[in-house]
């Protein structure tokens, strides 16, 4: 599985939205939580591309880098260093070329070859 996935983070840090579904399951589940709180889920390969294509103008670079990784009972966590420039002036006060890194988590399923769950987990 880990293979899968350092191709679904290289894609994701090219902002090749293509490249990343490719790795989906047609019927895959993305979540993200936001300390402990769940913010976004999309259900299914086409709700997971319209909220990468609509998210991904928001960073002029983004990487996310594996900082630690395991495998038990067929779930995959991997620890997560996140590091971005923002594109844009977002409503929240943050400004366009400000940086922004944070850690956190997540989960990866497979079914098929193909990832069929992620989540995402973040401060």
């Amino acid at each position: 599985m880990r293979a899968l996935i350092d191709r679904y983070i290289d894609a994701y840090n090219r902002m090749d939205v293509d490249g990343m579904l490719a790795t989906m399951h047609r019927e895959v589940t993305f979540e993200n939580y936001t300390g402990g709180v769940l913010s976004v889920r999309t259900l299914g390969v086409e709700e997971l591309r319209h909220l990468a294509e609509s998210s991904r103008h928001l960073f002029l670079a983004r990487r996310q880098t594996i900082t630690g990784y395991s495998e038990a009972a067929g779930v995959a966590h991997a620890q997560i260093a996140f590091e971005g420039t923002f594109a844009i002036d977002l409503p929240n006060g943050v400004r366009a070329g400000q940086r922004i890194a944070v850690n956190g988590r997540s989960e990866f399923k497979e079914l098929d070859g193909l990832l069929i769950y992620i989540a995402d987990h973040s401060e």
